[in-house]
């Protein structure tokens, strides 16, 4: 097997167990009352478009990940990825665990910048493939703005 393909297998690993864990700190999420009762943004997607748009980014970035392992390896790579991992896992405890839609918000723009630092600043050299990296990127600009609607309407 080529080390291109243990690449992506590897972050097709990290990338959906950081969705698993996310999911599991939920504790209930959008089925919780709590939550089904929060006056919401109008655009708020059905629930099932949740799952296959993370099915979706996450194989897109993984894929794109592995690009760029091979072009860019070292520290810095896995330093920001360890950051963008973290920052995924936790907005699911902040905002659906413990409801705390500013601090989510202000979590979730963090992430952005991390996802917008792996499209502006190290995908050159990508070409195409770096395109790769603009579902995640667009889905996390379309979550701040449905976090920022719970936060100021609610």
């Amino acid at each position: 097997m080529s080390t291109h393909i243990q690449y992506i297998l590897l972050f097709l690993i990290l990338n959906f167990g950081a969705l698993a864990i996310g999911s599991y700190l939920m504790n209930n999420g959008p089925q919780a009352n709590w939550y089904l009762n929060l006056n919401r943004a109008p655009w708020t997607p059905p629930g099932w478009f949740f799952g296959v748009a993370w099915t979706t980014i996450m194989i897109c970035f993984s894929i794109y990940l592995a690009h760029l392992l091979a072009l860019k390896p070292g520290s810095t790579f896995w330093m920001v990825f360890f950051i963008q991992f973290i920052l995924n896992i936790a907005w699911n405890y902040i905002f659906f665990n413990q409801q705390q839609f500013g601090f989510g918000l202000i979590e979730i723009m963090l992430l952005t910048a991390v996802v917008g630092y792996y499209l502006f600043q190290f995908g050159s050299g990508l070409g195409l493939k770096s395109w790769l990296i603009v579902p995640y990127f667009t889905w996390l600009l379309i979550a701040i703005s449905l976090n920022a609607y719970v936060y100021f309407k609610n």
